[in-house]
């Protein structure tokens, strides 16, 4: 079992990108291997707090095809390590990828670089509108990281963040 966020990164970086549904799977198989039994559905808010921190990014990957797909448009969501995270692969979780029969993805890294940049933009301004300094500095330590991790630039999220400390 993946007990720290870098070790959900880890895990879904074993693969390129997991959707949810395959992650949650693969906590289960790693549990199994680690002699712990656990609910699959136990990993749930785990996860949406790795995507909160920046450590999980979610995107739209295409599919090419409408089969099996969240949607009917031939997109399905899979969640990457994001820039916040230092991937690290749980112990057993390199028999992960022999266990789990999952399609290999390839992601536009640029692409998702520019939509975590958006979102970080957004959250930003609500967390200056707020005044939420704990939040604002949890921020700009994304922003700095989202920088080493994507081709982008995050100076207007620092600048916006800085009105959270006056």
């Amino acid at each position: 079992m993946a007990d720290t966020r870098d070790e959900l990164a880890g895990v879904v970086d074993l693969f390129g990108g997991l959707a949810r549904d395959e992650l949650e799977q693969a906590l289960v198989e790693l549990a199994f291997k680690q002699g712990k039994q656990v609910e699959r559905e136990a990993f749930t808010a785990e996860i949406e707090r790795a995507v909160e921190a920046y450590y999980l990014v979610e995107t739209e990957y295409e599919t090419g095809d409408d089969e099996g797909d969240d949607s009917e448009d031939g997109t399905e969501t899979v969640l990457v390590a994001g820039p916040a995270a230092f991937p690290t692969v749980p112990e057993n979780g390199e028999d992960l990828p022999h266990i789990l029969d999952v399609p290999d993805r390839e992601l536009d890294r640029e692409g998702l670089g520019e939509a975590v940049a958006e979102r970080l933009h957004e959250e930003s301004r609500t967390v200056a509108a707020a005044g939420d300094a704990e939040r604002a500095e949890e921020l700009l330590d994304v922003s700095y990281d989202l920088e080493a991790w994507a081709p982008v630039e995050t100076d207007d999220v620092r600048e916006t963040l800085d009105r959270a400390f006056e």
